[in-house]
């Protein structure tokens, strides 16, 4: 059980925050690139309870700052973006990507002291399509993590954001759940439904496996084993990073490009960013008379972004809505009566409330991943907290580009480690030079 001081500190990610420092070593996937356009509009951000305007600039850098104007604190969300630089529209003060005064509009040449105004900015960097930002000590940044799915050239790569409105921790407690999948998404569906091919029917089968656990030097690797065919067994691969990473087990691990990033916003709204490869064959190929899986469907329809602090990739089909539930569909067709997985996921986060109260909870075996993975990063965090360490992933972000998710088949007398790195081995597809390197 999580007691209130471990919940406390675990669900937290403000600024000050035990939590909230070890979030701020690494990077953080805040929006698409293509929401910035240059000299356009600014973006309103919200990353780990911190208000911040992002803009692209004349040449086409990225500015992510608090959105106070260091002056007399009106919003910078209203400043002109112009010639390189964001000028407040209260008294024209105007401040480049990195926070540096270059105008002090309303005060006399022989007052001006910009050389000693600086606006609070971040660290941001780009790729995979996306704008990264790093909010910790600007001496020591450390190197993007080195995912295999942000290295992808981007024509080949897909990315999704999608909020929820939920502390982070619970949302990304949803992706590493290993046995939620055969009831939630797929409650319904019979093992006689699904072609003998489609290695994912075991989990109809067997609902309720049994796991294999082990702590690596980015997070957590679990394996949940089921009967096969005669001496297989049919293995779903599942890896935590630290902090807020999930590499899921939904396709079959040759081509399992995937990442999925679990961006706190503030204590209560989560930032889901996924990476994947755009031409990876698809989980569940469907019924065996070629329908579709009823529920097994992808996102859901976004709604138009705002300019609100939390108004961004929002899902037309939520809480205001039920999600969409049809009861006629959960009785006969799909277990829980909502379209989509990811969705699915939503609901059933979101319904915990805006923080799990984690004092009502009563854990069972089956949730020996979620409590490892809770001790991994107060550990984690609570080290960093004592010594100032750099965590790992901070200190050597390659560690990233070893792992990943998927399903496969391996002889039944196999250690399961072992038929893992068997796996990895004759993969032929590696995008990340440290999966290379690990050869």
């Amino acid at each position: 059980m999580t007691n209130p001081a471990e919940s406390k500190t675990l669900t937290e990610t403000g600024p000050g925050t035990t939590m909230g420092n070890l979030m701020r070593q690494y990077w953080l996937p805040a929006l698409k690139s293509s929401e910035l356009v240059a000299d356009g509009d600014p973006v309103r951000l919200m990353l780990l309870g911190e208000k911040l305007i992002a803009f692209r600039d004349s040449s086409g850098r990225v500015g992510v700052m608090d959105h106070r104007c260091p002056h007399r604190c009106a919003s910078l969300f209203f400043g002109r973006n112009e010639e390189d630089g964001i000028r407040c529209v209260y008294h024209g003060w105007k401040f480049d990507v990195e926070g540096n005064c270059l105008d002090m509009a309303n005060v006399p040449p022989h007052q001006d002291f910009k050389h000693k105004v600086k606006a609070k900015a971040y660290k941001a960097a780009e790729r995979g399509g996306v704008v990264w930002v790093y909010m910790g000590d600007t001496e020591s940044v450390p190197g993007l993590p080195d995912l295999e799915a942000i290295n992808l050239p981007e024509d080949e790569l897909e990315v999704t954001f999608v909020l929820r409105e939920c502390n982070y921790l619970q949302a990304l407690e949803g992706d590493i759940d290993p046995s939620h999948f055969s009831f939630l998404h797929f409650g319904l569906v019979q093992p006689d439904d699904i072609a003998e091919e489609v290695m994912a029917r075991h989990i109809t089968i067997d609902r309720a496996p049994k796991f294999e656990l082990t702590e690596t030097e980015w997070g957590l690797m679990v394996g949940t084993p089921r009967p096969a065919k005669p001496g297989f067994n049919y293995w779903r691969m599942t890896h935590f990073a630290l902090p807020f990473w999930t590499l899921t087990p939904h396709g079959a691990i040759g081509d399992h490009i995937w990442a999925r990033g679990w961006v706190p916003l503030d204590d209560t709204h989560t930032m889901h960013v996924e990476f994947s490869w755009a031409a990876r064959s698809p989980a569940v190929k469907g019924r065996k008379d070629g329908s579709k899986i009823p529920g097994a469907a992808g996102v859901s329809g976004h709604l138009a972004n705002t300019s609100d602090w939390l108004g961004r990739w929002r899902l037309a089909a939520n809480a205001s809505n039920d999600y969409q539930i049809d009861r006629a569909a959960q009785r006969s067709e799909s277990y829980s009566g909502m379209t989509g997985i990811l969705l699915q996921d939503q609901a059933i986060t979101e319904s915990m409330g805006a923080t799990t109260d984690h004092s009502f909870e009563r854990l069972a075996p089956s949730d020996q991943v979620i409590t490892r993975t809770r001790r991994r990063l107060l550990q984690t965090a609570e080290a960093f907290a004592a010594t100032g360490t750099p965590p790992p992933g901070a200190a050597n972000p390659e560690i990233y580009g070893i792992p990943r998710g998927g399903d496969y088949l391996a002889a039944a007398d196999t250690d399961w480690r072992e038929a893992y790195e068997k796996e990895i081995a004759r993969l032929d597809n590696r995008v990340s030079p440290a999966r290379q390197a690990a050869e």
